[in-house]
């Protein structure tokens, strides 16, 4: 799951951001409109998260403008004006979630999950293939009935290898999906991630790699 975190509170935006990733998301910050723009327009984003009241382009300007482009990023504004016309002003924008500041952060992060579930790409809560179940509601992993502790970073990767339902995923796509804009993509993040993830799936083997192409999951 990618997440877009738009907000001129510096550190608000950057302490939701790091709250977010401890739940295996690749969340991405920016402080205007401005730049939250230019992020929509280079990456995809499951979920963005939207500031209203940011200077220069607002984030009411730029949920417009995500709505009427037709992407599928969904879109979560946040505002102090509590009001219920304030709310209904901000849904009629097109967005599909709105919350008011303060906010309980427990409450943030359910609606997220529930505003990717409700994406195109259909992210499913429950994820499982060949014995190995993903529940990203309650951010649980086992295989074969055996709890994993996985890192966040690992949860992610295996949220992406089993929502391609065996196919071959690309280092470069894991890149994209599982980390944020930051990951340098010379590192070698994606092979010790695999690496560790692979030890702790445990035997038989259930990651596979395919050389000079990715890797995919499956027995």
């Amino acid at each position: 799951m990618r997440v877009l975190v738009a907000d001129d509170e510096r550190i608000l935006a950057d302490t939701v951001a790091d709250g977010l990733r401890q739940f295996a998301m690749a969340v991405d910050v920016v402080y205007d409109g401005d730049s939250a723009l230019e992020k929509i327009s280079l990456h995809r984003y499951d979920v963005a998260i939207l500031d209203r009241d940011m200077p220069g382009i607002t984030g009411d300007e730029v949920c417009t403008r995500v709505v009427d482009s037709g992407l599928d990023t969904r879109l979560l504004l946040l505002t102090a004006a509590a009001g219920i016309r304030d709310r209904v002003e901000g849904l009629g924008l097109g967005a599909d979630d709105y919350m008011t500041k303060p906010f309980a952060f427990a409450e943030l992060v359910a609606r997220v999950q529930a505003l990717a579930r409700r994406s195109a790409a259909r992210l499913k809560p429950v994820l499982e293939q060949d014995g190995v179940v993903l529940d990203t509601i309650r951010h649980f992993a086992s295989r074969d009935g055996l709890t994993l502790n996985l890192t966040p970073k690992e949860f992610a990767v295996l949220r992406v290898l089993l929502r391609a339902g065996g196919q071959v995923v690309s280092a470069e796509d894991l890149l994209e999906q599982a980390w944020d804009e930051n990951a340098d993509p010379f590192t070698n993040s994606v092979r010790v991630t695999i690496m560790t993830l692979r030890k702790k799936l445990g035997e038989p083997p259930v990651i596979h790699t395919v050389p000079r192409v990715g890797y995919r999951l499956g027995r």
